[in-house]
């Protein structure tokens, strides 16, 4: 029986709300009239009866099968405003009027940094993403949305998957572009031993890669994999944090940059290998708060090889357990939030109890930041400026930058 889509859900599926409950339609759109086969509340494979005027041909050869991206049916206007609109409706489900000034998307093939998946067969192997609602390996040669640089790792990647795959686990390749070349995090593959190890180092030296680490143990460092940050440049530790695309990084730079300026101290928490710090630096004196001490070891190398740059101190610290308390906070003049999906909540009661007027809230769910947002509103800050910064073009994934601030 035909049925009409109604909205997108959070995950960009299509809502169509029929008599027997609400259905969940792959690549569908609002407006569309679908049919096709349910199972378990959801219909996989849909036919278009009556398609949206927003309804694209998908760019991707992969794009059926392979489940990284789930918006590529739907026009750059489409998705952008269905981005907007999803973070507006989380923060109005909190009572925060508030519009998003613009959504600033990354250009295709931008893609820095991605994880690959890599599984043995009985006669071969397989490397690539995962497939739509699957545990199963789809091959991207021709993915639309990364790096020709880490596209042309394939080859090595099987290779390495033949050499240290097991039989009925998968492996997990963090690709990561730096100044220097490609970078490889490899997880999940067998223990390494003398043999093993001549063959990885030797597949490093064959495709020139940057560094090749495998279940955290470097295999080969041929040159620093470098990344920069404002004036400064940075080795991170092997598949440490990086936003994914350059052209994004530069956004959300200079957003937290606009939003912080004039302050003569910030802080910047969650600040992993100093991605607003360092940048920041150059104009006011930054302290660095992360859990991780490799990454902050990082950051502090980068900042004390850069020239002219602020004072720029550094903490070890998990936010989440023991947030900044406000008479920590009063020090400085405006602060930094990034955190992980999760969002900030504890480190949020805090701010909300200090004197802070100034902050600039990096965030990758909507949904924890609407959250966060509630309780600084609450506590007299005023959302003054919000935008969306899409790295993930075609998925689901939404990122934003929000500026706070109170009398």
């Amino acid at each position: 029986m035909p049925i009409i889509i109604d909205r997108l859900s959070i995950l960009a599926d299509g809502i169509a709300e029929t008599p027997a409950g609400r259905l969940h339609v792959a690549m569908a759109l609002p407006g569309e009239t679908v049919e096709g086969a349910v199972e378990a509340g959801r219909i996989a494979a849909p036919r278009i009866l009556s398609p949206s005027p927003e309804r694209v041909k998908a760019p991707c050869p992969h794009y059926r099968a392979c489940g990284g991206c789930v918006l590529q049916h739907a026009s750059d206007r489409f998705v952008e405003g269905w981005k907007a609109e999803v973070v507006e409706t989380a923060l109005a489900a909190r009572d925060i009027a508030a519009k998003v000034a613009r959504v600033e998307t990354s250009p295709a093939f931008s893609r820095r940094r991605a994880s690959f998946s890599g599984r043995r067969t009985k006669k071969s192997t397989l490397v690539g993403f995962h497939a739509r609602a699957s545990d199963t390996v789809v091959e991207v040669p021709e993915c639309r949305i990364l790096r020709p640089e880490l596209l042309a790792t394939l080859p090595a990647l099987h290779e390495a998957t033949a050499l240290g795959a097991s039989r009925k686990g998968e492996m997990s390749f963090a690709l990561t572009l730096s100044e220097a070349g490609v970078e490889v995090a490899a997880t999940g593959g067998k223990e390494i031993e003398p043999a093993l190890f001549q063959s990885l180092a030797a597949l490093a030296e064959a495709q020139d890669f940057a560094r090749l680490s495998w279940n955290d143990e470097t295999i080969a460092a041929r040159r620093p994999a470098l990344q920069s940050f404002g004036p400064a440049r940075v080795t991170p530790p092997p598949g440490a944090f990086l936003q994914a695309t350059a052209e994004g990084a530069a956004a959300l730079v200079a957003f937290v940059t606009r939003a912080t300026e004039g302050a003569a101290k910030i802080a910047d928490l969650f600040a992993g290998c100093g991605t607003f710090a360092l940048p920041l630096a150059r104009g006011a004196e930054v302290h660095a708060v992360e859990s991780e001490a490799g990454m902050l070891a990082a950051l502090d190398r980068g900042w004390r090889a850069a020239p002219g740059l602020k004072k720029l101190t550094h903490e070890a610290r998990d936010l989440f357990r023991r947030p900044l308390l406000p008479d920590e906070i009063a020090r400085f003049d405006a602060l930094v939030l990034d955190p992980p999906r999760a969002g900030a909540e504890a480190q949020v009661t805090e701010i909300a109890a200090s004197t802070c007027t100034r902050l600039a809230y990096v965030s990758c769910n909507p949904v924890t930041f609407a959250r966060d947002a509630e309780r600084l509103t609450r506590a007299g800050f005023m959302l003054e400026e919000l935008i969306v910064v899409d790295q993930f073009r075609w998925s689901a994934h939404i990122e934003l930058a929000a500026r706070f601030s109170r009398a």
